[in-house]
């Protein structure tokens, strides 16, 4: 079990970290190992060694011939750094991506919004919108995002409603897996099994694809497909070719002809007459040259639902939402925002309460503002009790107020203590939260304006100051005004 005392791992390292940093060294194999205990160890000939011959074991390493040559670096004739073969220095690092300028801002999606609302509406509750705005951010099916550009830097999108990203390139090489069922039909179909004595196949490392026996003629086309759907991003085809495997694994064998077995034909939807292609690589090309161009248009804003936005092919637009959410979830003002604006729209309330927090009510909160005479004495005792104790609820709202009370007059009470709370409830005297509690509506402070009696009075003692002041010192009063003034 491991120790109490054990410090807590800190998983922050472990995302802002590459793989190989975070590994720690690996435990020495050696570390018991007593070395040479002296006895021979026969020859690889069989022969034992002659006796006095053997040396003893040395701690010094013999210098070889790299240790005794000097470690220069390849220079041109001029005494600067040799470039590579292709002029590039081996050790100059790529620059780093530009910064996408792309606004992420969370929405409620509207059928969640519209479900939200209308629970508020049906009660006579109200509720934090900091913890309606995190239950929104919490599911990505309660959240839409919407994504805004600058002019200068636009992102792409296939279409009207297709696939979005921040590289024009790479949806390009996409964009033929993702809207081939909108401009052609697919048929799959069984061919003829595949005759020939093969006995290993061609496996892609990287994705487990099956490619064929080196020697099929569908070997080659169907490498350099697989590489210019997935893999031209990463790598060059040299590298890509170091990771196809040969195995001789009869059971993949007869996995690759039933595999190669299927036939898929492309014919075009949107032409006049119709095409058929048997393979893919040459229905891409029709689709490059007749529907590509006028594919892909760049945008300044889209809007898309929280289900979406976690599966984007680019990368780094998906890293820049969820970076945006896991602020949102931290502090969610702006989704707050969005809701306040929505629940105005939906014609519920938004009032400030303790430490200023926003709550959404269907009822307008205001103060109890009625003479004393005009209330009855349980609705002024319910009014002070709740002064007096806030957050209380109506378990011990009930405790406080009805006691010492005859069994046949506290049913009574009891209906009459419901229906004073549940009037002063419904208009907006008393507050109940929805976990609950109960509390009066948060005082307005209002400027302090002095009334007639007193700003008469205030005139009169300063007209009777003045007459009585000497006229040396009222000079030299005016004198100093004038002045300040100027």
């Amino acid at each position: 079990m491991p120790s109490e005392n054990t410090e807590p791992i800190d998983l922050l390292d472990l995302k802002l970290l590459p793989a190989w940093v975070k590994e720690a060294p690996d435990a020495n194999e050696y570390a018991h190992h007593e070395g040479d205990t002296g006895e021979e160890r026969p020859r690889r000939d069989g022969r034992r060694p002659r006796e006095g011959k053997r040396r003893p074991p040395s701690t010094e390493r013999r210098p070889s011939r790299s240790d005794k040559r000097p470690q220069r670096r390849p220079q041109d004739r001029h005494g600067g750094d040799r470039p590579d073969s292709r002029g590039q220095d081996r050790h100059r690092e790529a620059p780093p991506p530009k910064a996408l300028e792309i606004a992420v801002r969370f929405q409620p999606h509207p059928p969640a919004f519209e479900s939200v609302a209308a629970q508020i509406k049906g009660e006579a509750l109200a509720y934090s919108l900091f913890s309606l705005a995190r239950l929104f951010l919490q599911k990505p099916e309660r959240y839409d995002v919407h994504l805004t550009a600058k002019p200068e830097s636009p992102f792409y999108q296939l279409g009207e409603n297709g696939a979005i990203s921040s590289d024009r390139a790479a949806l390009e090489n996409n964009a033929f897996r993702f809207a081939q069922n909108d401009f052609y039909k697919i048929d799959i179909t069984q061919s003829e099994p595949i005759k020939g004595n093969f006995t290993s196949v061609a496996r892609d490392r990287l994705s487990g694809t099956l490619l064929g026996p080196t020697n099929h003629h569908a070997y080659q086309p169907r490498l350099r497909t697989l590489y210019e759907q997935r893999f031209s991003r990463r790598m060059s085809f040299a590298d890509y070719q170091r990771q196809i495997e040969i195995v001789s694994d009869p059971a993949l064998v007869e996995q690759w002809k039933e595999e190669a077995r299927t036939v898929t034909t492309f014919t075009t939807l949107q032409e006049e007459p119709p095409v058929a292609f048997t393979n893919a690589a040459d229905a891409e090309k029709n689709f490059r040259q007749k529907h590509l161009p006028n594919f892909v248009r760049a945008i300044s804003e889209t809007t898309m639902d929280g289900v979406t936005s976690r599966t984007i092919g680019d990368r780094r637009l998906r890293s820049l939402i969820e970076e945006a959410w896991s602020t949102q979830t931290r502090s969610p003002s702006q989704m707050m925002q969005e809701l306040a604006n929505r629940f105005r729209e939906a014609g519920l309330q938004i009032f400030r309460h303790r430490k200023g927090m926003l709550f959404v009510t269907p009822i307008r909160v205001r103060q109890f503002v009625h003479e004393q005479t005009s209330v009855s004495e349980q609705v002024r005792g319910i009014l002070d009790a709740v002064a007096a104790n806030a957050r209380i609820n109506r378990k011990d709202l009930a405790e406080k107020l009805l006691v010492d009370l005859a069994p046949e007059e506290a049913d009574a009470r009891k209906i009459a203590l419901a229906s004073d709370l549940r009037w002063l409830i419904s208009e907006g005297y008393v507050i109940e939260f929805n976990d609950g509690s109960l509390d009066l509506p948060r005082a307005k402070v209002k400027p302090q304006i002095p009334s007639v009696e007193a700003a008469v009075s205030a005139a009169e003692e300063s007209t009777s100051t003045q007459s009585e002041t000497p006229a040396a010192e009222t000079a030299a009063s005016t004198e100093e005004a004038e002045i300040g003034g100027s």
